[in-house]
Order: structure tokens, then C-alpha cells, then sequence
């Protein structure tokens, strides 16, 4: 397998993080964003959308969502599991991931994508040209204030977020922490339960 990637991304982020906990390595190659690499030639031809990570399995076969790279590579490697072992585990963290990258990614992309010069016309990742929506910005905000406290009251009732164990549903919320940053935002300082769990998830991540 070879992972084309940019280190510094979100959606990378996310698949690094999962790699990293379960100690897997891969033949990687950085498509510098920065250059716009994304959309030279060479990389057009493994993955035509332009976008990153993209996964090659030894088949030749291109996986370019994160949650299918992560579904794909926690059968291969289920220990430790970050997808959950049981029927309901494995429903509940994919709501999650779900719920996350629809409410809380998605609003921070909004800001950033439609607020940022550099990003005219290219409101969103892709082969495709956008114009950027300034009012998109406002409703971005809007969206992940809600998020943030709809994840702190889940919060309330579990160490992590899909339940007791540390899964990829609290990995993809620390890339949301960390993407927020770009746009000079964070947890309102009222989510007491995500600031509680965050050092909490650091230290699940770091001891793998």
C-alpha cells in the first residue's frame, strides 16, 4: 500500500492519528496543498478529485474517503479496535464519525474555506471551482457553536465520545479541535465536559 497525504491537513490528520494508534506504517508520499500538487498530472492520475489522502492498496485500487481507508485498514489490523467490536459499538462510532463530519467539520470548513482570500474560487477541496459565499461564514459559525454543545452534552454521560472505550469517533472530534484553531476559534469555554475530555484523549492517543 502507498498513502499520498499531506501532513499538516485535517482529513489527513485524521488518518495519521488512527495510523499512529495502531502503529501501522505506510509507504507515504507528501502532495504539497501549499503547491497546489494536488492537481498536477501525476497525482490527477491516482486520484482524478484531487484530493487527500488518498490510499493505493497493493490491487492498485484507490480509497480517497478517510472512513473507508480506516474501515478497510481496521479489518486488516483489528488490534487495538478503533471501529469497535461489538454490532452496536461499530454503529455508534460511525454515527458518530458521521454526526461529527456533517455538523462540526463541515461548519469550521465554512468559515474557513468562504472566509479565507486565499481560497477564491476554491470554496471547496476538489477538482471542482467554487466561489467562495461570504454568508456562509456566519452560518458556519452558527453550525459549530451548536455542534460544540450538542458534543458536550454527549460528553456528559461517557469518558469518550461513542462510549467507554477511546475510538475513531473522539479522533476525528480531536481533528475538528485542531482544525478550529485555523480559523482563530475553539470549545467555548462553557463545554466543560469536552474541555475535560481533551487531555483525556491526548493521553488514550499518545500511550499507543
Amino acid at each position: 500500500m502507498k498513502l499520498y497525504t499531506y501532513d499538516p491537513a485535517p482529513n489527513p490528520k485524521r488518518l495519521q492519528m488512527f495510523l499512529d494508534y495502531k502503529g501501522i506504517q505506510l509507504d507515504t508520499e507528501q502532495v504539497d496543498l501549499l503547491k497546489q500538487a494536488q492537481f498536477e498530472e501525476p497525482f490527477r492520475k491516482i486520484n482524478p478529485m484531487c484530493t487527500v489522502p488518498a490510499l493505493v492498496l497493493d490491487d492498485g485500487t484507490v480509497l480517497t474517503e478517510v472512513i473507508g481507508a480506516c474501515v478497510y485498514l481496521e479489518e486488516l489490523y483489528p488490534d487495538p479496535p478503533l471501529l469497535g467490536t461489538s454490532p452496536l459499538e461499530k454503529a455508534q462510532i460511525i454515527s458518530w464519525n458521521h454526526r461529527l463530519y456533517n455538523s462540526l467539520f463541515h461548519a469550521i470548513a465554512e468559515v474557513f474555506r468562504n472566509g479565507n482570500p486565499a481560497f477564491a474560487g476554491r470554496a471547496l477541496p476538489g477538482s471542482l471551482n467554487l466561489e467562495q459565499i461570504p454568508e456562509l461564514v456566519e452560518r458556519g459559525r452558527v453550525r459549530m457553536e451548536a455542534a460544540w454543545r450538542m458534543v458536550d452534552r454527549a460528553l456528559a454521560k461517557n469518558a469518550f465520545l461513542a462510549g467507554p472505550a477511546f475510538s475513531f469517533a473522539d479522533i476525528d472530534l480531536l481533528a475538528c479541535v485542531e482544525f478550529a484553531a485555523w480559523i482563530k476559534s475553539g470549545v467555548p469555554e462553557e463545554c466543560s465536559h469536552i474541555h475535560a475530555w481533551l487531555p483525556r484523549a491526548k493521553a488514550a492517543l499518545a500511550q499507543k
